[in-house]
Parts: structure tokens; sequence; C-alpha cells
């Protein structure tokens, strides 16, 4: 187990608590999140099949406001749009030990507005 030192420790911690009840399917595959101090990262994960079906980043999309959560806003759209063109509707979203609030709860309102359900 990780030894809670510091912020990521803990998220760490949090993370591999949730880990254990999170599971992505081919019907209703998962959504699996990183935030680090610049940039924003989501993905989409079949975890029976082990396969990214998805992803966007603030990164790729050439975002300045990738720390933000506009940008957040934007990544969650992109990500939703790309769900739909793959015919996904229901996801499991996975916050990765973050807490539900700023960019992670913009992310995630950003996808519930491009259709998907969770």
């Amino acid at each position: 187990m990780f030894k809670i030192i510091d912020k990521n420790g803990a998220r760490l911690h949090r993370h591999l608590r949730q880990k254990s009840k999170i599971h992505g399917t081919a019907s209703r595959p998962r959504v699996s999140v990183f935030r680090s101090n610049r940039q924003i990262y989501a993905q989409i994960v079949d975890d029976d099949a082990r396969k990214t079906l998805a992803e966007a980043n603030s990164q790729k999309m050439g975002l300045t406001d990738g720390a933000t959560k506009e940008g957040a806003t934007k990544v969650g759209a992109e990500l939703a749009k790309k769900a739909k063109e793959l015919g996904i509707t229901e996801i499991v979203f996975d916050r990765s030990g973050y807490i539900y609030h700023g960019r992670v709860q913009a992310l995630a309102d950003a996808m519930r507005q491009g259709g998907l359900k969770f």
C-alpha cells in the first residue's frame, strides 16, 4: 500500500479503494480522468477487453486553458462527441481519487450535456 505522506499519496489511496468497485464493460465502459497542473486527460476504457475506446485531452486539442474549468468543459464535450460516434450512451465515471469538484466536475457536467448517462 501507499504511505500517505502528501496530497498525491492520499489521492492514490482513494483511487485504489475505488478501483476495486468500479469496472467498465463493453455495454457500459469506464471513463478514467487524470488531472495534472497544466492539462486534463480523459479516456473511455473497456476493462473486460482491456482496450481504450476513445480519448480526449487538453494537450492534443491544443488548448492553452487546459488547467481551467473551461478547458475541462471542452475536453468533456469532445469525449462525449467521440462516445456518441461509437454508440456509447452509458458510462461509469472513474474520478481516479480526485475530489468531485472544479475541473473534474466541469468535465463530468460537459459529458452529461453531451448525452452520456452515469
